[in-house]
């Protein structure tokens, strides 16, 4: 019997959970984990009742139960059930817990044996747990509804611009199908088609410059020297009654980034700014070095930058229209007055060439836009200008790989008109069967980018393995598969864009022809 008691008090010290053992809920015995969790020594815990650390156990409705069964319990020992509990630590705090009661018959009567656990930890792990999934919920909430926004900006304007260009169109069929048709009339009226494709060309190129996925050229750039040659084109945009200041730093070290997409972020900002002054004002644009140490900014590496700070003094914006200043299609305008990509483009230009886009802004005290852009010149370099391209064929065999039926014949119409011959193929698979047939050279590859079942980058590696000879011209409105890191070519890699013009590709032909 010694031994057993000896044992019996080293599984009770040992228990990992506190532990009473009462007589008529008089507490008669207690462990070590019990002084620690209720803060009571084992002297002034023993003789009292466990009301005074588990509250009244009568009132708690889930026991009365547990109090039935174990008054039905018959033999030496008989477990309980198990109860939740709010108990009480010495300094009055309230904790949950979860006691496990057993009834044990003895040599002195029935006793009761309450193990307590301190569930405070899991409790807490738990809140947190569910405040995660709260907040991925409301994450996905969100991005749901910046989608929805984006996807009803999209039909919005595609389908205003759908509609010029169906209804026109038609005007012209009618027109060239009356008995005697007006050629001006017909010409008005397909350049009304024609403006109308060109306003959702600029829709989508604005789009993928937000979503980080627009061609870059980038080059080594004087920022200084831009803003001074947009000068006048932004003094047009923002008219007479806005004040135009500009405030450049007197040297300033490169900068790598496209300049067409450079002259877009300014244009961009000058014209946000011209309409936050309807009555005129000022509107100022500066420029200066920064240095940003390790930490100071959450999305930049340490390191030097050049800033672009473009300042208005208009009737600036709440702290709500803050928050969503940058989301596309978002804006304060009426309906018709813009398309609320302006600030969303300027984000996809800046962080595409490496940089961060910020905005202050107050109500009636105007609007700050901060520019930072990486320093130094990268290895890329200086671009020279474009000289003029001869455009026609000198018999050539291109192979025009098109999974848009209607474009691959627009592409072989133009090609095939400049004296060029034209081979055909919507597919890799399709294109590659036909290069294995045909008997003479393949001068040229045009490839679309991203077609079902092969990716015109794939098919161009496995033509020009058995051809090697053959060069290559992708195009597309969705280039991510060809692009580098930053949106940028790779290097020997020729694109042209989607939507293209006829001169477009011609020249972009006879430019990757000529080598």
């Amino acid at each position: 019997m010694e031994w057993s008691e000896e044992l019996s008090s080293g599984l009770l010290q040992a228990a990992p959970d506190a532990i009473l053992v009462m007589d008529e809920g008089v507490i008669v015995l207690v462990n070590d984990r019990a002084e620690e969790v209720f803060g009571w020594r084992r002297g002034e815990l023993l003789g009292q009742r466990a009301t005074m650390l588990l509250g009244d156990i009568n009132e708690v409705p889930s026991l009365a139960g547990l109090r039935r069964a174990a008054d039905g319990l018959t033999g030496g020992i008989g477990f309980i059930g198990t109860v939740a509990l709010q108990a009480r630590r010495r300094d009055g705090a309230i904790f949950p817990t979860e006691a496990s009661l057993s009834r044990v018959q003895g040599p002195e009567g029935r006793r009761t044996i309450a193990v307590v656990r301190d569930m405070t930890e899991r409790h807490r792990l738990q809140a947190e747990a569910e405040h995660q999934r709260s907040e991925v919920q409301e994450h996905r909430n969100q991005r749901l509804e910046a989608l929805g926004q984006l996807a009803g900006g999209i039909a919005h304007d595609f389908n205003n611009m759908l509609g010029v260009i169906v209804n026109y169109a038609n005007f012209v069929i009618e027109e060239a199908e009356a008995p005697q048709p007006d050629l001006k009339t017909i010409a008005a009226d397909a350049r009304q088609v024609i403006r109308a494709g060109e306003r959702g060309t600029d829709l989508t190129h604005q789009l993928l410059k937000f979503a980080r996925r627009d061609v870059a050229r980038p080059q080594v750039l004087d920022l200084n020297a831009v803003i001074t040659d947009a000068e006048e084109t932004l003094r047009d945009l923002i008219g007479d009654r806005v004040a135009l200041i500009i405030r450049t730093a007197e040297s300033l070290p490169p900068v790598t980034c496209d300049p067409g997409q450079l002259e877009q972020l300014l244009t961009s900002l000058a014209s946000n700014a011209r309409d936050a002054m309807p009555e005129g004002g000022q509107l100022v644009i500066d420029t200066a070095g920064a240095r940003l140490e390790v930490g100071e900014h959450p999305d930049l590496a340490p390191g030097d930058y050049v800033r672009i700070r473009v300042s208005d003094s208009g009737c600036g914006m709440a702290p709500d229209v803050v928050a969503r200043a940058f989301e596309p299609f978002f804006t304060t305008k009426a309906s018709g007055e813009g398309t609320g990509l302006g600030l969303a483009t300027a984000y996809g230009i800046v962080t595409q060439a490496g940089g961060a886009v910020s905005l202050t802004s107050e109500p009636v005290l105007g609007t700050t836009v901060t520019v930072l852009l990486p320093a130094g010149a990268g290895e890329q370099e200086v671009v020279p200008a474009a000289e003029p391209v001869l455009t026609a064929g000198h018999g050539e065999t291109l192979l025009v790989v098109e999974d848009e039926a209607a474009l691959r014949d627009v592409a072989g119409r133009i090609l095939s008109g400049a004296g060029y011959q034209v081979l055909s193929a919507e597919g890799g698979a399709e294109a590659l069967e036909l290069a294995s047939l045909h008997e003479g050279a393949i001068d040229l590859l045009v490839s679309d980018v991203v077609m079902p079942g092969m990716l015109g980058k794939e098919l161009a590696e496995r033509l020009t393995h058995v051809r090697p000879d053959t060069r290559v011209l992708y195009m597309s409105g969705y280039a991510q598969p060809v692009l580098a890191s930053q949106g940028t070519l790779d290097p020997g890699v020729a694109l042209l864009e989607k939507p293209f013009t006829a001169a477009d590709l011609l020249c972009a032909v006879r430019r990757r022809l000529d080598g």
